[in-house]
């Protein structure tokens, strides 16, 4: 029986449109992300939608209140957890917001960074195969597949619709 981690990952564009806030995951040794650039987000609570856990999560970990945001995609991480358990993450982009970011959560320093150089920032491999589908201006939604092994993905595919 396949019962994934349900959790919701958002990234945050600033008003011009040119950047995003990331956390740099850099405030505990023991964290699987240390030292890793990554949008904001977490696990889905019992109780709550995808919508009200992507609101919560970008509160609780930047201060900023949703205004406006968009589901740019799913994707099934099959073997990514600490433990290899199963992530099914749900991503929205953030593009209107109130507030002032925190400058660092409980998980390391948020800041913006220029669009055009996240791939220079480190993160996780598999990023990088669907943070371009999370910007980019197809309106359609992503859904994905990135299986993980040994903390390394193994394979990215995906449809539109």
């Amino acid at each position: 029986m396949y019962t994934p981690v349900i959790g919701t990952l958002g990234y945050i564009l600033s008003p011009d449109g040119g950047k995003v806030l990331l956390v740099h995951r850099n405030a505990r040794d023991d964290d699987q992300h240390f030292g890793k650039y990554n949008g904001l987000g977490g696990k889905m609570e019992e109780g709550e939608n995808v919508v009200e856990c992507m609101q919560r999560e970008i509160f609780e970990e930047s201060g900023l209140k949703c205004l406006e945001m968009s589901l740019r995609g799913t994707i099934n991480w099959r073997g990514f957890g600490r433990e290899g358990e199963n992530w099914l993450g749900v991503v929205f982009l953030i593009t209107r917001f109130s507030g002032v970011p925190f400058k660092k959560n409980e998980e390391g320093e948020l800041s913006w960074h220029l669009l055009d150089l996240l791939d220079t920032l480190p993160m996780w491999e598999g990023d990088r195969y669907f943070l371009p589908l999370v910007f980019d201006k197809d309106p359609r939604v992503f859904h994905g597949y990135l299986p993980y092994r040994n903390g390394r993905p193994v394979s990215w595919t995906y449809s539109r619709v």
